[in-house]
Protein backbone atom coordinates (compact mmCIF):
# COMPACT_ATOMS: atom_id res chain seq x y z
CA UNK A 1 0.00 0.00 0.00
CA UNK A 2 1.14 3.24 -0.81
CA UNK A 3 -0.89 5.92 1.15
CA UNK A 4 -0.86 9.32 1.43
CA UNK A 5 -2.18 12.84 0.42
CA UNK A 6 -3.19 13.71 -3.31
CA UNK A 7 -0.46 15.08 -4.97
CA UNK A 8 2.72 13.14 -2.40
CA UNK A 9 3.52 11.33 -5.54
CA UNK A 10 1.75 7.71 -4.69
CA UNK A 11 0.23 7.05 -8.20
CA UNK A 12 3.98 8.26 -9.89
CA UNK A 13 5.99 5.49 -7.29
CA UNK A 14 3.61 2.79 -8.44
CA UNK A 15 4.20 3.18 -11.62
CA UNK A 16 7.69 2.96 -11.45
CA UNK A 17 7.57 0.29 -8.92
CA UNK A 18 5.33 -1.77 -11.30
CA UNK A 19 8.15 -1.73 -13.58
CA UNK A 20 10.95 -2.67 -11.17
CA UNK A 21 8.91 -5.57 -9.46
CA UNK A 22 8.51 -8.94 -11.56
CA UNK A 23 4.98 -10.60 -10.91
CA UNK A 24 3.05 -7.00 -9.86
CA UNK A 25 0.02 -5.39 -11.09
CA UNK A 26 -1.38 -1.88 -10.01
CA UNK A 27 -4.48 -1.64 -8.10
CA UNK A 28 -6.35 1.32 -7.59
CA UNK A 29 -9.43 1.33 -5.06
CA UNK A 30 -10.12 4.84 -6.80
CA UNK A 31 -11.52 2.74 -9.42
CA UNK A 32 -14.24 0.98 -7.31
CA UNK A 33 -15.13 4.29 -5.94
CA UNK A 34 -15.99 6.16 -9.00
CA UNK A 35 -18.10 2.78 -10.46
CA UNK A 36 -20.14 2.71 -7.01
CA UNK A 37 -20.47 6.94 -7.61
CA UNK A 38 -22.47 5.80 -10.70
CA UNK A 39 -24.41 2.86 -9.61
CA UNK A 40 -25.63 4.60 -5.89
CA UNK A 41 -27.20 7.49 -6.29
CA UNK A 42 -27.34 9.85 -3.40
CA UNK A 43 -31.21 8.69 -2.35
CA UNK A 44 -29.76 5.37 -2.01
CA UNK A 45 -27.11 5.93 0.26
CA UNK A 46 -27.65 5.33 4.01
CA UNK A 47 -27.59 8.95 5.76
CA UNK A 48 -23.89 8.45 6.71
CA UNK A 49 -22.58 7.95 3.15
CA UNK A 50 -23.66 10.77 2.07
CA UNK A 51 -20.76 12.75 1.83
CA UNK A 52 -18.16 13.79 -0.78
CA UNK A 53 -16.01 10.64 -0.49
CA UNK A 54 -16.83 7.69 -1.80
CA UNK A 55 -14.22 5.98 0.98
CA UNK A 56 -17.70 6.76 3.32
CA UNK A 57 -19.38 4.14 1.48
CA UNK A 58 -19.47 0.79 3.23
CA UNK A 59 -19.57 -0.95 -0.09
CA UNK A 60 -16.70 0.51 -1.37
CA UNK A 61 -14.40 -0.84 1.79
CA UNK A 62 -16.12 -4.28 1.01
CA UNK A 63 -14.99 -4.68 -2.57
CA UNK A 64 -11.91 -3.05 -2.27
CA UNK A 65 -10.13 -5.65 -0.03
CA UNK A 66 -12.73 -8.51 -1.77
CA UNK A 67 -11.95 -7.27 -5.01
CA UNK A 68 -7.49 -7.36 -3.79
CA UNK A 69 -8.37 -10.81 -2.63
CA UNK A 70 -9.53 -11.93 -6.39
CA UNK A 71 -7.05 -10.11 -8.14
CA UNK A 72 -4.28 -12.05 -6.13
CA UNK A 73 -6.09 -15.43 -6.17
CA UNK A 74 -6.67 -15.35 -10.05
CA UNK A 75 -3.92 -13.59 -11.49
CA UNK A 76 -1.37 -14.48 -8.88
CA UNK A 77 0.51 -11.04 -8.99
CA UNK A 78 1.88 -8.75 -5.72
CA UNK A 79 -0.39 -6.10 -6.29
CA UNK A 80 0.57 -2.28 -5.95
CA UNK A 81 -2.36 -0.41 -4.27
CA UNK A 82 -1.99 3.83 -4.56
CA UNK A 83 -4.76 5.04 -2.24
CA UNK A 84 -5.38 8.30 0.20
CA UNK A 85 -7.22 6.32 2.55
CA UNK A 86 -6.45 8.29 6.15
CA UNK A 87 -9.93 7.98 7.87
CA UNK A 88 -9.40 5.51 11.07
CA UNK A 89 -11.70 2.76 10.70
CA UNK A 90 -11.50 2.55 7.31
CA UNK A 91 -7.89 2.48 6.85
CA UNK A 92 -7.93 -0.67 9.26
CA UNK A 93 -10.89 -1.82 7.47
CA UNK A 94 -8.72 -2.17 4.45
CA UNK A 95 -5.39 -2.96 5.85
CA UNK A 96 -6.90 -5.94 8.08
CA UNK A 97 -8.95 -7.02 5.36
CA UNK A 98 -5.81 -7.25 3.11
CA UNK A 99 -3.52 -9.23 5.84
CA UNK A 100 -6.29 -11.61 6.26
CA UNK A 101 -4.96 -13.20 2.94
CA UNK A 102 -1.72 -11.72 2.26
CA UNK A 103 1.28 -11.97 5.13
CA UNK A 104 2.98 -9.79 3.46
CA UNK A 105 1.51 -6.99 3.43
CA UNK A 106 3.64 -3.23 3.54
CA UNK A 107 2.07 0.31 4.06
CA UNK A 108 3.75 3.35 3.29
CA UNK A 109 2.61 6.43 3.97
CA UNK A 110 4.02 8.90 1.59
CA UNK A 111 4.49 12.69 3.25
CA UNK A 112 4.57 16.26 1.99
CA UNK A 113 4.09 19.77 3.36
CA UNK A 114 0.79 21.61 1.91
CA UNK A 115 2.58 23.85 -0.03
CA UNK A 116 4.12 20.98 -2.43
CA UNK A 117 1.03 19.42 -2.31
CA UNK A 118 -0.90 22.30 -3.61
CA UNK A 119 2.05 22.73 -6.54
CA UNK A 120 2.41 19.47 -7.56
CA UNK A 121 -1.53 19.51 -7.50
CA UNK A 122 -1.55 23.01 -9.82
CA UNK A 123 1.20 21.49 -12.06
CA UNK A 124 -1.12 18.72 -12.94
CA UNK A 125 -3.78 20.62 -14.12
CA UNK A 126 -6.43 20.69 -11.21
CA UNK A 127 -7.16 23.78 -9.18
CA UNK A 128 -6.53 23.05 -5.35
CA UNK A 129 -9.85 24.13 -4.54
CA UNK A 130 -11.76 23.83 -1.27
CA UNK A 131 -12.24 19.76 -1.59
CA UNK A 132 -8.54 19.39 -2.14
CA UNK A 133 -7.29 21.46 1.00
CA UNK A 134 -10.24 19.80 2.88
CA UNK A 135 -8.92 16.47 1.85
CA UNK A 136 -4.94 17.64 2.34
CA UNK A 137 -5.18 19.29 5.45
CA UNK A 138 -7.16 16.24 7.06
CA UNK A 139 -4.71 13.69 6.02
CA UNK A 140 -1.79 15.86 6.76
CA UNK A 141 -3.19 15.55 10.15
CA UNK A 142 -4.09 11.79 10.49
CA UNK A 143 -1.25 11.15 8.71
CA UNK A 144 0.86 11.75 12.08
CA UNK A 145 -0.99 9.18 14.09
CA UNK A 146 0.93 6.23 14.79
CA UNK A 147 -1.22 3.81 12.26
CA UNK A 148 0.91 5.57 9.76
CA UNK A 149 4.53 4.73 11.42
CA UNK A 150 6.54 3.90 7.49
CA UNK A 151 6.55 8.24 6.50
CA UNK A 152 8.57 9.26 3.36
CA UNK A 153 9.19 12.58 3.20
CA UNK A 154 8.60 13.16 -0.62
CA UNK A 155 9.25 17.67 -0.27
CA UNK A 156 12.74 17.76 -1.69
CA UNK A 157 12.90 14.29 -3.46
CA UNK A 158 12.13 12.83 -6.56
CA UNK A 159 9.80 9.47 -7.85
CA UNK A 160 13.58 7.73 -8.14
CA UNK A 161 14.38 8.21 -4.37
CA UNK A 162 10.60 7.19 -3.12
CA UNK A 163 11.14 4.14 -4.76
CA UNK A 164 14.21 3.01 -3.85
CA UNK A 165 13.18 3.62 0.05
CA UNK A 166 10.44 1.20 -0.91
CA UNK A 167 12.50 -1.48 -2.12
CA UNK A 168 14.80 -1.29 0.39
CA UNK A 169 12.72 -2.06 3.13
CA UNK A 170 10.22 -5.09 0.70
CA UNK A 171 13.03 -6.70 -0.99
CA UNK A 172 14.89 -7.38 2.40
CA UNK A 173 11.35 -9.86 3.13
CA UNK A 174 12.13 -12.25 -0.24
CA UNK A 175 8.88 -11.35 -1.28
CA UNK A 176 9.44 -10.46 -4.82
CA UNK A 177 12.47 -10.24 -7.39
CA UNK A 178 13.47 -6.89 -8.86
Amino acid sequence: MINGTFGSGKTSAANMLQSLISNSMIYDPEEIGYMLRNIINEETRFEEERTDDFQDLELWRILTVKTAHELMNKYKKHLIVPMTIYKADHFEYILNGFKSFDQDVFHFCLIASEDTIKKRIEERGDQFGTWYQTHTEAGLLAFRDSRFPEHIETDHIGTEEVVRLILNKTVKSNVWRV
